[in-house]
């Protein structure tokens, strides 16, 4: 959700911090604000609205000091605005808070510590902390913040500091993600890699339930309850290049054009040199585990779901067992059938997304074995999980995801591809044809990426609409789904997908003239009925644009526009038609004049249930 960075060394902080904070902007952007030591002791400078406002405010006056915390917020307790942003602080004004996450009692313990005399300035939960560590402050900053957090339920990362220990900062992390970069004579915190990669590539990733204390010639790590780790220090490999926009004009087109390589850099090393099999040395299921397989469960939220609709069909089709698929929000309530024979994969770019966190725990307390697809090394999903695929898309910036989302399509295709060979339900001929077409997706989409003139055209077209539907058939119907969201998100244009066999059982109400209908029909065994569908919503006045691999002239002469995608194996056409819906969304929000990498009223990373 929000975006936390914190600074203690020898330099200006204010220009680090705020640098860090723009790298987190995509985590939440609807006010920032930075707590700096300065020569008057804890200044705090917060503003409404984008990095960009809290920045002009500082140029007029900035704060000048060499230890401070920065936060970027999306809002989850208060509306935006000056008082709710964060650095929030009690009302001594000497201790400061930045808080990533949820504090589920934060109203008993507001109402205790007003009983006590505290007073309360924002509608925040945050600034119950900041007051539960100056009531618990007893000369150590360190014991206050675990007194303090003791008292705490939900999901958190904290930066923390005090006038009185103006050489610490303080991290915490609890369910929220938080990494330490060691720098030379200065320390780090930050949410994410990128916010403080420009000065240090050694880092270490807190685990749930420990801290930090930063300060300019060290890192301490603990435990909640006191006791020292000892860990050895990552060291980030990619450049920072990766994580800026390249010459395009935003983040989320340069990643859209960064699939091809996202798909080789996934397949990498893990299709052996002669082209027929998989390998998969990461995970450490044996082949007797493998073997037993009864059942499958995907849990995952938003386009990471979407992922699994995919992966559903690709392992029911390859390994011939039964797959279940549940958005993770929902997939501990439901109380789930797990035995010892049933694998949960979980699926979230970050590692890190709470409600996915949650199912998996759950999976691993009911018994079950979880595999992680996500594109975090590092992260809570891939060390928590019994096995984890990574998935090699880099850095994703924008709040919508493209290269992510077909980097896990990829993943799942080389999962099930291994499960397959490995309990042999499918034949070495089959799995090698399967293989050869998977290599030729990269170049294949980068045919797709040379030919964007006509989705302009018609993005330019549907931006003057409030309302459009996506139809699609079996594997179609999953990525229209996809398509529609990433319409949603970031056009605001309303949007539905519907499998297209439905629309004669009442969505053919909302079929009228002039409306756009996004129509998939690339697998080859449902073609004919979703051109009859086609037809269906034609001959109601609908303007159709038709993607598909197949150029039969009854399809052509059905629609009024027609994007043709590469041929491939049916089985792997969602890493290609979902391309030109990326691109939809793209134009169509362009048209509209809105913020692509900056979706109103949404973040990146959901930390938070």
């Amino acid at each position: 959700m929000c975006g936390i960075v914190g600074y203690i060394g020898n330099k200006n902080s204010q220009e680090i911090l705020l640098e860090g904070l723009k790298k987190l902007e995509y985590r939440g952007y609807d006010s920032a604000g930075l707590a700096v030591f300065t020569k008057n002791g804890l200044e705090v400078t917060k503003a409404k609205g984008r990095i960009a406002v809290l920045e002009a405010q500082l140029g007029g006056a900035p704060l000048r000091g060499t230890v401070g915390i920065g936060h970027t917020r999306w809002a989850t307790h208060g509306k935006p605005s000056d008082v709710n942003s964060h650095p929030h602080t009690d009302d001594t004004l000497k201790f400061s808070v930045v808080h990533n996450g949820i504090i589920e009692n934060y109203i008993h313990l507001k109402e205790e510590l007003i009983a006590k005399g505290h007073v309360f300035v924002s509608e925040t939960d945050t600034e119950v902390i900041s007051h539960l560590i100056a009531e618990a402050y007893d000369g150590d900053i360190v014991t206050a913040v675990q007194k303090a957090v003791r008292q705490m339920t939900g999901a958190f990362a904290l930066g923390v500091l005090t006038e009185y220990e103006p050489d610490k900062l303080v991290a915490v992390r609890l369910a929220s993600p938080l990494i330490i970069g060691v720098g030379d004579g200065e320390n780090f915190i930050g949410s994410d890699i990128p916010a403080i990669l420009e000065y240090t590539r050694d880092v270490y990733i807190l685990s749930d339930g420990e801290m930090a204390v930063l300060t300019r010639d060290g890192v301490e790590l603990r435990t909640l309850e006191g006791n020292f780790i000892s860990r050895e220090l990552f060291h980030v490999d990619w450049d920072i290049v990766t994580a800026e926009k390249a010459g395009f004009d935003h983040f989320m087109l340069k990643e859209i054009y960064e699939q091809p390589k996202a798909y080789r850099d996934t397949m990498g090393s893990r299709i052996d040199p002669s082209g027929t099999r998989i390998v998969l040395n990461e995970l450490k299921m044996t082949f007797e585990q493998i073997s037993s397989l009864q059942r499958v469960h995907i849990v995952a939220c938003g386009t990471a779901y979407h992922a699994g609709l995919i992966g559903k069909n690709v392992i029911e089709k390859l390994v011939r067992i039964p797959v279940e698929i549940d958005v993770a929000s929902e997939y501990r309530y439901r109380s789930p059938i797990i035995t010892k024979d049933t694998l949960v994969i979980v699926v979230s770019q970050s590692g890190e997304t709470a409600d996915t966190l949650a199912a998996l725990r759950e999976a691993k307390r009911c018994g079950a074995r979880v595999v992680a697809i996500t594109n975090v090394v590092g992260s809570t999903a891939a060390r928590e999980a019994d096995d984890c695929i990574t998935t090699w898309a880099g850095p994703e910036i924008a709040v919508a995801s493209t290269k992510a989302y077909t980097s896990q399509l990829i993943a799942f295709y080389l999962f099930g591809l291994y499960l397959a060979q490995t309990r042999g339900t499918q034949d070495n001929s089959y799995i090698r044809n399967v293989i050869t077409a998977l290599k030729a997706l990269p170049e294949q989409v980068e045919t797709i990426l040379s030919q964007t003139e006509q989705i302009k055209t018609f993005a330019n077209e549907i931006a003057a609409h409030n309302n459009l539907f996506f139809i699609g058939r079996g594997m179609d119907y999953a990525v229209a789904q996809e398509g529609s969201l990433k319409l949603k998100e970031i056009s605001y244009i309303h949007s539905e997908a519907y499998a297209a066999g439905e629309l004669k059982h009442g969505t053919l109400a909302l079929i009228e003239e002039g409306i756009p209908v996004i129509a998939l029909a690339t697998q080859e065994d449902l073609f004919e009925k979703t051109v009859s569908n086609i037809k269906e919503v034609k001959a109601r006045g609908a303007n159709v644009l038709g993607i598909s691999a197949m150029n039969e002239h009854e399809l052509v002469k059905s629609v009024d526009q027609y994007f043709a995608i590469p041929k491939t194996l049916d089985l792997l056409t969602p890493a290609l038609s979902v391309i030109p819906l990326q691109l939809l969304a793209y134009y169509a929000s362009i048209a509209r004049g809105n913020d692509v990498d900056k979706p109103r009223n949404l973040a990146k990373s959901v930390t938070v249930e």
